[in-house]
This record gives structure tokens, C-alpha cells and sequence, in this order.
């Protein structure tokens, strides 16, 4: 039997992130998604998920949140050797240029700009696909961080 792509989905935005999780519940693969609401949230949840064995296939990740940005999140997981494997989207409202090569630089796999209209954000779950299937997109390497 196949496991469900497992997918952590980072926002402060509950709003945001009950439309991505619709986006991707309608994209009809069966999905074991977890939320949390800040990067520090986000963190615990990594590092319980690298003690228990099984960690996302893909870490959905805003950049503007209280407590712990996204770029600090993705700092600390390209620095933990348990974790800098991880996918990493980040998935955010800002469009600036600085921002996405920043992202880049400290190792996410893609960049995307949060859609502004609904249609746009539902159809959302074939571009993040290929991000969580296996052999799609190379996983970053060691020299990353």
C-alpha cells in the first residue's frame, strides 16, 4: 500500500491556509496535511516529525508571521542536518524580486506568489504536486544553507 504525501502548511493567516488546504483536498490525491500558524509552531512540528521517523514530503511555507519568519524557519531547516533535505515552497503575498532570491539563496525549492482570486488559488494542487511526488524535483543538497 502507497502513503499519502504528507505536507506541512505553514501560515498565520487561518484564511490563507484553509484555501490552500481546500486547493489541495480538490486536487484528489489522498493527503496527510498538517497546519501550524508560525514558524515557531512550524519548527516543533519538524523536529517531533524527525524524532518520530516520518517527516513532510513538503514544507509549505508563509514568510510574514509573528514569532518566526518563513526565512527563519528555512534558515534553521537548511542548518539541521535532519531536516535540510525537506522540499520547501515558500508561498507568500509579497512579489518582491529581493525576497524570492533571498528565499532561493537560503535553499527553498520554489518560490510562489499567493493568487489573489479564488479560481486561481484552487487551482493550486497540480503546480505544489510536483514539488511532494518523489523524484520531481531534486531535493536540495548538503552545501545548501
Amino acid at each position: 500500500m502507497t502513503r499519502a504525501p504528507r505536507l506541512l502548511l505553514v501560515d498565520d493567516s487561518a484564511a490563507d491556509l484553509y484555501l490552500l488546504e481546500a486547493a489541495l483536498e480538490q486536487y484528489g490525491e489522498a493527503l496527510d496535511i498538517a497546519l501550524a500558524h508560525d514558524g515557531e509552531e512550524a519548527l516543533a512540528a519538524l523536529h517531533g516529525a524527525a524524532r518520530g521517523g516520518r517527516l513532510p514530503d513538503l514544507l509549505v511555507l508563509d514568510l510574514n508571521m509573528p514569532r518566526m519568519g518563513g526565512f527563519e524557519v528555512l534558515r534553521a531547516v537548511r542548518a539541521d542536518p535532519a531536516l535540510r533535505g525537506l522540499r520547501v515552497v515558500i508561498f507568500t503575498t509579497s512579489a518582491a524580486r529581493g525576497d524570492e532570491l533571498r528565499a532561493y539563496e537560503l535553499g527553498a525549492t520554489a518560490f510562489m506568489t499567493k493568487p489573489v482570486e479564488l479560481g486561481d488559488f484552487m487551482a493550486l494542487g497540480p503546480q505544489l504536486a510536483a514539488y511532494w511526488q518523489p523524484g520531481a524535483v531534486p531535493l536540495p543538497g548538503p552545501a545548501q544553507g
